[in-house]
């Protein structure tokens, strides 16, 4: 029914009620009190109305619906209206989400959903499988009581999923899980579990193959370049002819040593997750050895200084810290050209974090090559790495050790002007020295 046309007649009810009642108070001579007795009377009638369109509304199929006269035959029409748009609306989501649980339930990766306060509303066949929830008894219940893996529940409450968690599966320690958790929606989160126990065996598999094989190409590279030295160090005149061949080959076995060292650190780095011999370390004394490290590398074609917040140490492993500065100070050195400059940096930064940085004005990189420099034996001029006496490895190893020490590794770098890497680490690893001279933490170092 259209509105206007429902209003019109409305108004013309209440018209004629005015007059039959006018016209009856004419004889009775009480027109003040026929008008209050119609107002009374006409929002009775709506009162009533109201209350039946409020039983009507709760529960249709109990209580009948208001009389459908004037201004009500439209509202009602209304209601019915949007009543079957929303039967309509509620079965095309029902068929959405029978669709969308379709769809995860035939996904090969654990799928739990997860709603604003933690608490487990849905997951798929493989999650029960996989993480062991049962439907009747952990429906409801906060993620966090079902899985009471402590790193995982620390990866829960921190807030930051970019980057996926790494865990056994809690119902059998063999099975190595990758979990990420996308938020979405009004606090809602869901949780993916993938099984990637196969790819953790290839890895392991190939990380004991690197070091087994690096480990025994130490003997031989050792006899073999002792056996060269000893004929380039010894001065007989056969030899000299061959002085050149000899030189090159020992230059390259020395190479060889390089890359069998940097790989049996990188396989050290990658078996033992936890850090050991961790202490506080002094960041001045480091600085002046990477500085007179430079200086040597460099042979006095460069400038080299070095800034050092007084009093602000570390708290890591010193031998791992050490090879990873030194990796991102030489490779300042053998990038920038004769005459040119190296400065070392050890800040606390605005926000309270720790770091170091290496600037050089050197060839710089190609914005393209960055995201690849910490991949082994990626170099973005090979022949000029080969020249230099870089491995490959210098950067893989840098990612590693900061990962290790919750550090973050950033680049900043024009083709022709110098880079900057940087090295942050939390503030919780920061130490100062007190006035006593004692080094002291600023925050807890359970690490």
């Amino acid at each position: 029914m259209n509105l206007s046309k429902a209003w019109q007649q409305e108004l013309a009810g209440i018209a004629l009620a005015g007059v039959f009642l006018g016209l009856a108070g004419a004889g009775i001579g009480h027109y003040t009190a026929l008008i209050i007795a119609a107002l009374l009377l006409y929002l009775a009638w709506h009162f009533v109305q109201l209350t039946r369109l409020t039983l009507w509304l709760r529960s249709p199929k109990r209580h009948a619906r208001p009389y459908s006269v004037g201004l009500w035959r439209a509202i009602i029409e209304l209601v019915e209206e949007l009543r079957v748009r929303g039967k309509k609306r509620k079965r095309k989501l029902g068929r959405m989400l029978s669709g969308f649980r379709e769809s995860t339930s035939a996904l090969p990766d654990a799928t739990v959903v997860l709603d604003d306060r933690g608490g487990v509303e849905w997951w798929n066949s493989v999650a029960g499988r996989v993480l062991g929830l049962e439907r009747k008894r952990d429906k409801g219940l906060g993620i966090s009581e079902l899985i009471s893996d402590p790193v995982f529940q620390t990866y829960l409450a921190c807030g930051d999923y970019s980057r996926p968690l790494q865990m056994p599966a809690p119902v059998d320690d063999s099975v190595n899980l990758e979990v990420r958790i996308v938020p979405y929606g009004k606090g809602k989160r869901l949780l993916q579990a993938r099984d990637i126990t196969r790819l953790s065996q290839l890895e392991t598999v190939r990380r004991d193959f690197v070091a087994n094989v690096s480990h025994e190409m130490r003997t031989p590279l050792t006899v073999v370049h002792g056996y060269l030295e000893s004929m380039n160090d010894s001065g007989d005149q056969a030899l000299s002819p061959w002085s050149y061949v000899l030189g090159q080959m020992q230059q390259q076995t020395v190479r060889m040593q390089r890359i069998v060292e940097d790989l049996l650190l990188l396989s050290r780095l990658e078996s033992h997750n936890n850090i050991e011999e961790q202490e506080v370390v002094d960041m001045s004394a480091l600085m002046s050895v990477l500085k007179e490290g430079a200086e040597g590398l460099s042979a006095q074609n460069h400038e080299v200084a070095v800034t050092v917040e007084p009093g602000l140490n570390l708290y890591g492993s010193v031998t791992e810290l050490e090879s990873a500065f030194s990796n991102l100070v030489f490779n300042a050195v053998r990038y920038t050209p004769t005459g040119g400059r190296v400065t070392l940096n050890w800040e606390c930064g605005d926000e309270g974090e720790p770091c170091f940085s290496v600037t050089d004005n050197g060839i710089g990189i190609a914005p393209e090559h960055i995201p690849r420099l910490t991949e082994r034996f990626y170099r973005v001029d090979v022949g000029r790495s080969r020249q230099s006496g870089g491995t490959g490895l210098g950067l893989a190893i840098v990612k590693h050790v900061l990962t290790r020490h919750q550090g973050r590794l950033q680049v900043k770098s024009e083709p022709g002007k110098g880079s900057t890497f940087s090295c942050s680490f939390p503030d919780s690893r920061a130490c100062w020295e007190s006035l006593e001279n004692e080094k002291k933490p600023l925050t807890s170092r359970s690490l």
